[in-house]
């Protein structure tokens, strides 16, 4: 059987540089080096020797033409060094699904990979570009709105320091237009004085009392009064936070944000990764729901669930759930080591309540199914999850009335799990209104 690849990476290889050959000579022995490689030897022995034999050899050894020509199919022909296996020094032609890596096809067939998923290199990096555009889509919609929203302020208090701009303009220009009328009255006054000045005694005190009253002068309310300039610090004293401030109304803030990398294809989730349902023909057109590219990566669930974002090791959380008309639902937590390509439909390693359009029950990895007696199914749960205690409360808001309750002592990271079979009415983690504590310097 003839051999698939009759020459090796090392039959051209430079026995100086331990690289393929770049401009490989001849030398007087036989034997072949890069030439840099060769001339750089030679300086440092200070003699022209083989780096091999060291038989001597000539000044200007001749390019070996064919070897070089041979170098230059050889990497044709294996293409990238990046595009390797490094164990196997066959092309990357594959993508293992189970550990995310690429691989060769003869990696695919070790036992390292039994059983493993294979799909082919271009379709796994066809997917990712798929997820990349659309997150890169979805950052710049967010920033447009945010961009939106500074650019309405920027308008809104430019137009506020336009009005009083021109109302206090206005009032000093009615103030200056009063000042000319009282100097127009009293140059008036001063030229009647001079012709009654200029008169005869008799008329003059006859004219003497009118005279005075009329030359007396009133001065007139001309000063600046509070209020009458730029109101500046009402519009540069902390502005950022003024704005910040207006912007706690149109920021929404969740505890907990959905990862869509361990949806399962068949769910829908918001843009904003706060909502989830399943996906269903017949509401397509909704738009607050979009259909993300999936890849079936090692996080990914086989049953209809997702988890959040971010795990816990330690402390206090607790998010709110809008469950609806929701017909079928479970919530609750789970280990970062839960089984997530089982094909049951609900996963065996978490702790949760549901709901399948009777009734509501419990759920944990040591009790596979507790029913729960309760007036009317809720519309909104609360998980309070307290790792330090070992314990997870499900309570209605509505009411604050427990609902259930699990004791369990975690060992390892516990994330917020979603379980969605409803395409009428998605599950919504709702939001908290954000905050900021201001300390005061003593």
């Amino acid at each position: 059987m003839a051999c698939k690849r009759p020459f090796s990476e090392d039959d051209f290889t430079c026995p100086v540089c331990c690289d393929v050959f770049k401009e490989p000579v001849l030398l007087s022995c036989g034997h072949s080096a890069c030439s840099s490689c060769v001339h750089k030897y030679w300086d440092i022995k200070g003699c022209q020797e083989c780096p091999l034999c060291r038989k001597r050899s000539t000044t200007n050894p001749p390019i070996n033409l064919a070897l070089k020509n041979l170098c230059q199919t050889f990497l044709n022909v294996r293409g990238d060094p990046e595009t390797l296996c490094d164990m196997h020094r066959e092309k990357l032609k594959l993508y293992c699904v189970n550990d995310g890596n690429a691989a060769c096809l003869v990696c695919r067939d070790s036992s390292e990979h039994k059983q493993h998923c294979f799909i082919p290199v271009d379709e796994a990096a066809s997917e990712q570009k798929q997820q990349a555009k659309y997150t890169n889509k979805q950052i710049k919609e967010e920033f447009r709105k945010l961009h939106q929203f500074l650019r309405h302020e920027h308008a809104a208090m430019m137009t506020k320091l336009e009005v009083e701009t021109r109302q206090k303009t206005e009032s000093l220009e009615n103030k200056i237009e009063k000042i000319k009328k009282e100097i127009l009255s009293l140059s008036t006054t001063i030229g009647a004085m001079k012709v009654e000045l200029q008169s005869e005694d008799i008329r003059f005190l006859k004219n003497f009392q009118r005279n005075l009253e009329k030359a007396q002068y009133r001065e007139p309310d001309i000063n600046i009064s509070s209020g009458e300039v730029i109101s500046v610090a009402k519009f540069l004293g902390n502005l950022q936070y003024q704005v910040w401030n207006k912007m706690q109304g149109f920021i929404k803030y969740t505890p907990v944000v959905l990862d869509p990398n361990t949806a399962h294809s068949q769910l829908i989730l918001s843009p904003d990764l706060t909502s989830v349902r399943d996906s269903d023909d017949d509401h397509e057109d909704q738009t607050d729901f979009q259909r993300q590219p999936v890849m079936d990566n090692p996080e990914r669930f086989r049953s209809l669930c997702v988890l959040g974002s971010e795990g816990f090791s330690s402390g206090l959380h607790c998010w709110d759930v809008d469950v609806g008309n929701s017909t079928f639902w479970m919530l609750g937590v789970t280990t970062e080591s839960v089984q997530r390509k089982e094909p049951n439909v609900f996963p065996s390693g978490a702790w949760g309540i549901g709901y399948d359009d009777q009734k509501l029950c419990a759920r944990s990895p040591s009790v596979a199914y507790t029913p729960l007696a309760l007036a009317a199914k809720p519309q909104m749960v609360r998980i309070r999850l307290d790792m330090d205690s070992g314990e997870v409360w499900f309570l209605d808001p509505a009411s604050n009335a427990v609902i259930h309750m699990f004791s369990h002592h975690f060992t390892e990271k516990v994330f917020p799990f979603f379980h969605s079979m409803c395409s009428l009415s998605p599950l919504k983690i709702l939001p908290l209104q954000p905050f900021v504590v201001l300390r005061k310097l003593l």
